[in-house]
């Protein structure tokens, strides 16, 4: 008797990183079929197609696998969470700074991260629902924010995260300041700020550990950092110090966590989600769906410990 294979969608960006995913291809759909999976890939044509193509064919999935940037994947997420939010999700890293892999130490090299894929269990983690749309690790607003996707792809890809870095030495000499209202769990902060930033992430820009202590990617909280823009030169060095360091007692940096936070500002301010443009919005509702995303995730290998944690206690909390 004829078993029916189970239907995998892999959709990829052939152009994201230095385009590495291409070179191995047929080694990471040929370890799909050979695990029982009828493969329908996509490679991905421009901004929004992966979000559609998944939407399109989610119905009859029984898993999907995307690779390229955080972008890509956030576009899979929202695809998922919009048509089948138990459908469970791969992630084979391929950009310039992939954040969220470098959270779960994911593998780098496509083919052993297909193949942790394929012998995983499922990691519920947390996602974020932004003004009726969703966000996998970050979101924010202010200084640098722009600079992921204004930074030129060809760029990126012959520079890597230095490109960045370079774009973001653009923005120095010009330093936002938005007055803003914030509410958390029923209190009110306002004043000034440069920037600000929701995550569920150890690293955000490529950068590890700035988003604050006790980083646990499903505990239905984010961090949340919100930096008071610099008067003086002291100021910005002392903003910078609190950042780089992870010790955020300094009065111009504010670092919480929140399972739901408001951001009202008195015009429309630019935001980005996962690293790509969000939209103009002069009030963002932040809520965490707790452990809504079902991710595949080798435990052996990629175990996405709490900081200061055990690796077993970790391991009994996160898994299920």
């Amino acid at each position: 008797m004829h078993v029916k294979n189970k239907q995998l969608l892999f959709v990829y960006n052939e152009k994201s990183g230095k385009g590495v995913i291409r070179n191995y291809l047929a080694d990471v759909i040929g370890l799909f079929t050979r695990n029982g999976y009828d493969v329908l890939t996509h490679p991905t044509q421009s901004r929004g197609d992966a979000e559609h193509f998944v939407q399109e064919h989610a119905g009859d999935a029984d898993a999907v696998v995307c690779s390229g940037g955080d972008g890509t994947l956030d576009e899979v997420v929202n695809a998922v969470m919009n048509v089948r939010p138990h459908l469970p999700v791969g992630y084979i890293p391929s950009g310039s700074t992939n954040d969220f892999a470098t959270s779960l130490s994911l593998p780098k090299n496509p083919v052993e991260a297909a193949r942790d894929i394929m012998v995983g269990d499922i990691y519920r983690c947390d996602v974020g629902a932004f003004n009726g749309t969703y966000f996998v690790y970050v979101a924010a607003f202010g200084l640098f924010t722009d600079v992921s996707y204004q930074t030129d792809q060809n760029l990126k890809n012959s520079l890597g995260h230095l490109a960045y870095i370079l774009e973001a030495g653009k923005r120095l000499m010009n330093i936002p300041v938005f007055h803003l209202r914030i509410e958390v769990e029923g209190q009110v902060l306002e004043g000034n700020y440069c920037y600000g930033m929701i995550t569920n992430s150890r690293s955000v820009g490529g950068m590890k550990n700035i988003t604050g202590n006790d980083i646990d990617m499903n505990d239905g909280l984010f961090e949340v950092t919100l930096v008071h823009t610099p008067v003086t030169p002291l100021d910005m060095n002392e903003i910078a110090t609190s950042i780089l360091t992870g010790d955020y007692h300094s009065g111009l940096v504010e670092n919480f966590k929140a399972a739901a936070v408001t951001i009202e500002a008195t015009d429309d301010i630019d935001w980005t989600l996962d690293g790509e443009y969000g939209g103009k919005h002069k009030v963002a509702a932040v809520v965490n769906c707790h452990k809504a995303l079902r991710l595949y995730l080798n435990r052996r290998k990629s175990v996405p410990l709490v900081e200061n944690q055990a690796p077993l206690k970790a391991l009994a909390r996160t898994f299920e």
